[in-house]
């Protein structure tokens, strides 16, 4: 019977590090970083490969955007429900999560950058490093019509975007706690679609691909979808084996519709799909290299740009001077996607995980020693 594999009751899976919400993770870390990578060798794998390197880069967002309200739902939600969290606490929480290592990554750049011109290495594209685009991104208020955000590590949109759903998280849990999961899962659906109606009626863009000015219109309702999701997932059992074959099946039809063309509104249903599924299928065997690798997500998000930026400056300084070959071209490409990933585990163990460390020991104080953390340990997502 259908029904024996999806029912209401109690003993849904509980979400847990090291397995494949993980691995997630780290895989749409590393294609975020081949999407960015993408047009800087010798030919963009675009053209030369496939078109999926270039338009894969808004779907990849939007696993981030929807995974971050997922897990952050599943973690913290009864939490802040439950009054045991503020959402004071939550906010500064999150905040703190993500804008140290944002700003460590923008200013290291604007010294990039000024030592570079310094001495003879200016941009090769300086539209793209104007300065009165820096403002609004280092205070991250790119994503609110603010002036500004273009250029630079021009991905921190994202969160700048995610800090508005940080804000409105408490809110919104008040209200969808009430639903039951079958009618959260229609909200969320519902409210996407109407957000992308909204969108296409007054302003003339999907909601996908609203301009990054206005990031948060974009965010607000894929995040919402990913709570909702959450909600759904936690209070409906799916069959580990039925999931498992779903989340499978998703990601291979993602990938293979992908390919052909852009299909927004089914790959946005796939992607939910895999997110349900990695979800559901228990944790038996905890993978402490998965759980490694998914931690330092964030810091192949926040790093993957600057890391471009200089790598392929000192690249394309020295194949024009050098007059170096295709072949070498490509391989330098290649050490610049695998320096973009050992430089994120460097920021992470050496900078951004210890400075944590003592913003959690701060947290802790703040609030009188009481925990301001689920017992559970939570699975992090991209944005830490």
């Amino acid at each position: 019977m259908p029904w024996t594999l999806i029912s209401t009751r109690n003993e849904t899976v509980r979400i847990a590090r090291g397995g494949w919400l993980d691995a997630l993770r780290f895989i749409v870390a590393f294609l975020i970083i081949l999407h960015h990578f993408q047009a800087a060798g010798p030919a963009p794998l675009a053209q030369l490969v496939n078109p999926i390197f270039e338009r894969g880069g808004f779907l990849l967002t939007n696993f981030f955007l929807i995974d971050s309200g997922y897990v952050l739902m599943r973690v913290y939600g009864a939490a802040v429900n439950q009054r045991r969290m503020s959402p004071t606490d939550f906010f500064l929480k999150r905040f703190l999560r993500v804008t140290p290592a944002h700003l460590i990554m923008g200013l290291s750049l604007v010294v990039l950058v000024v030592v570079g011109t310094a001495v003879g290495f200016a941009p090769r594209n300086p539209e793209w490093f104007r300065w009165d685009q820096l403002p609004a991104q280092l205070l991250l208020l790119q994503s609110y019509g603010v002036h500004g955000g273009l250029g630079w590590n021009a991905p921190t949109w994202s969160i700048s975007a995610l800090i508005g759903c940080y804000l409105c998280f408490p809110w919104i849990i008040r209200g969808l706690m009430r639903l039951g999961p079958w009618a959260a899962l229609a909200a969320g659906v519902g409210v996407y679609l109407a957000a992308n109606q909204l969108c296409w009626s007054l302003l003339g863009y999907p909601v996908y691909q609203m301009p990054m000015g206005y990031g948060f219109i974009r965010a607000l309702p894929l995040f919402f979808l990913g709570m909702c999701l959450a909600w759904f997932a936690q209070k409906v059992w799916i069959a580990p084996r039925l999931a498992g074959w779903a989340g499978v099946l998703a990601a291979v039809g993602f990938f293979a519709l992908e390919l052909h063309d852009k299909h927004a509104l089914i790959a946005l249903t796939l992607i939910s799909v895999i997110i349900l599924a990695a979800g559901a299928v228990p944790v038996r065997r905890p993978s402490k290299l998965v759980e490694t690798a998914a931690m330092v997500s964030f810091s192949m998000f926040i790093t993957n740009e600057v890391v471009r930026i200089a790598w392929f400056g000192v690249v394309n300084a020295a194949s024009a001077k050098l007059a170096l070959s295709t072949p070498i071209q490509w391989g330098l490409w290649v050490l610049g996607v695998m320096a973009a990933v050992g430089f994120a585990f460097a920021f992470h163990f050496a900078i951004d995980n210890p400075l944590q460390t003592r913003i959690r020991a701060w947290l802790k104080r703040r609030s009188g020693g009481r925990a301001t953390t689920p017992t559970l340990q939570p699975v992090v997502s991209i944005d830490g």
